[in-house]
């Protein structure tokens, strides 16, 4: 291929987890990295461990890891060649991938173009299904008041779901159950939509019921080739958001599996994709798979998909962004095993899973053959409020899908945080529920079987709490040393409620 390049220099357009994950592999390929690093950040992993790093000054998203114009300056005075944007922040905006081919760097993703038209959530749908992708029942063009939307959920029936045209991650989506509540729901989700996106336009879907939420790893070169990394199951969210993913799926047929990955290619082809992206489907309960929507970036869930295929996915969009063609061809690709990721996220789970903040008193990471730990934190970290909650992502590889469960709930139970509440608890409960372990579960997961009064049963042994106040401070030496505020200590361990009834007792 005459057009490739040797990329040099990568600055990396991030911070925490992703961005060291990136770095690590940028170091394997004998390349140099540089972060930028806000004020918050400047102590944190990731911009100790860059070959170079820049301040970012300031605290606030917009002044730091959105300002792409300081981003893109930083990299023409670190003499880096291209910019890998991770994901979130500026990793879907191709207003920044634009003005980075304009400085004559590389952007180590989809052209600009495409960013642009499968962000589009309207226009993505008219474009995948010109080439044969079924898509969810709804209007292939933005509402503009109440009685349109009015006359489309009553053509397609309710409940239906109102939708930011422009964005993803449950902003700006409301769900419809009458006629009444639609009024209220085009409100509240263009005002949403617009403060998220800047773009207040939004449409109606036909709403799914205990659907499945399944998407396609791809990678495209610059050649048209492209190639599907199989499935993973996204189904257990929290507000819309994904917290437990797997691969591969217990919800698809061989049948539906290649299906759903040549619709998956087919959508990358229609939209002339290069690099690597996920196509996102939703699963009805009969069978039926629908387009949901495309992500232009890398995935957070990446790593159960590296587990199971052998395929570092960064490796692959470097080289792709060099301009080299795919060195893999579909039948080469094969699926081993089976791969669970938890996301571990600084939140209160008891408590609607809002973000918790706060020092990380002390962290104990899980161990062993086939655990991976994708962290961006260490003991004596800040948390602050000004970023997304995610403290690392724990993802394990069992020789089958009870395997890899006993290898998690293993995993999550070595895991010890101190100074924040966690998801870990969230986590086990999913591990050891019944609903997970059969494979029969949904996107409303959460709210059909997890509440303030599902706890983890029975107390862990002895020796586990006392490790935990270990970790907390609260124990010096060989002896227990008088706890002066228990709620406190309680409070600051990721752990079940019924810890919090051991210390007040």
């Amino acid at each position: 291929m005459s057009n490739s390049k040797d990329l040099q220099k990568i600055l990396v357009a991030n911070r925490g987890e992703i961005a060291l994950r990136i770095m690590r592999t940028v170091r394997e390929m004998g390349k140099k990295s540089v972060a930028v690093y806000s004020d918050v950040d400047m102590n944190m992993p990731f911009a100790r461990y860059a070959d170079e790093s820049f301040p970012l000054h300031g605290k606030e998203a917009r002044e730091t890891y959105l300002h792409a114009d300081e981003i893109i300056r930083i990299a023409a005075e670190a003499g880096a060649d291209a910019i890998h944007p991770g994901y979130g922040f500026l990793s879907e905006n191709s207003e920044f991938a634009e003005k980075i081919e304009r400085a004559g760097l590389t952007f180590i993703g989809p052209r600009p173009a495409t960013i642009a038209s499968m962000g589009d959530k309207t226009e993505a749908r008219k474009l995948v299904a010109s080439y044969g992708v079924p898509v969810v029942p709804g209007t292939s063009e933005p509402i503009n008041d109440r009685s349109e939307a009015v006359s489309v959920a009553n053509r397609i029936g309710y409940p239906v779901l109102i939708k930011a045209a422009a964005g993803g991650g449950g902003k700006g989506m409301r769900l419809i159950r009458n006629e009444s509540e639609i009024e209220d729901g085009i409100r509240s989700a263009r005002s949403e939509a617009k403060s998220a996106f800047g773009d207040g336009r939004i449409f109606v879907e036909k709403y799914l019921v205990n659907p499945r939420h399944i998407e396609f790893q791809i990678l495209s070169d610059n050649y048209g080739n492209v190639v599907h990394l199989f499935e993973r199951e996204c189904s257990i969210q929290r507000r819309h958001q994904k917290v437990v993913e797997e691969t591969p799926s217990t919800a698809l047929t061989p049948e539906q599996r290649t299906e759903m990955s040549d619709a998956a290619t087919s959508a990358a082809r229609a939209c002339g994709y290069r690099n690597a992206g996920t196509v996102e489907f939703i699963l009805s309960e009969e069978g039926k798979y629908y387009f949901l929507e495309m992500n232009t970036r890398l995935q957070v869930e990446h790593p159960i998909t590296e587990l199971t295929t052998g395929i570092d996915i960064v490796r692959e969009q470097i080289k792709i962004a060099e301009g080299r063609g795919l060195e893999l061809r579909q039948d080469q690709i094969t699926q081993t095993g089976h791969a669970i990721e938890c996301r571990i996220y600084a939140e209160d789970v008891y408590n609607g899973f809002i973000p918790d903040t706060g020092r990380l008193a002390a962290l104990r990471e899980p161990a062993g053959p086939w655990v991976r730990v994708d962290s961006g934190v260490e003991t004596g970290s800040e948390l602050s409020v000004y970023y997304d909650s995610m403290i690392a992502k724990l993802s394990v590889w069992g020789s089958d899908r009870g395997d890899a469960i006993r290898k998690m709930t293993r995993s999550l139970e070595d895991y010890l945080i101190a100074g924040v509440r966690t998801t870990i608890p969230f986590c086990r409960f999913v591990m050891l529920s019944d609903a997970f372990r059969s494979g029969k579960y949904s996107t409303h997961f959460v709210e059909d079987l997890w509440s303030d009064s599902k706890q983890l049963s029975g107390p862990p042994p002895d020796e586990e709490i006392r490790l935990a106040l270990i970790l907390a401070g609260a124990i010096r030496g060989n002896g227990l040393e008088e706890v002066n505020n228990h709620d406190d200590v309680s409070r600051k361990l990721a752990r079940p409620r019924w810890l919090d009834k051991r210390f007040e007792d």
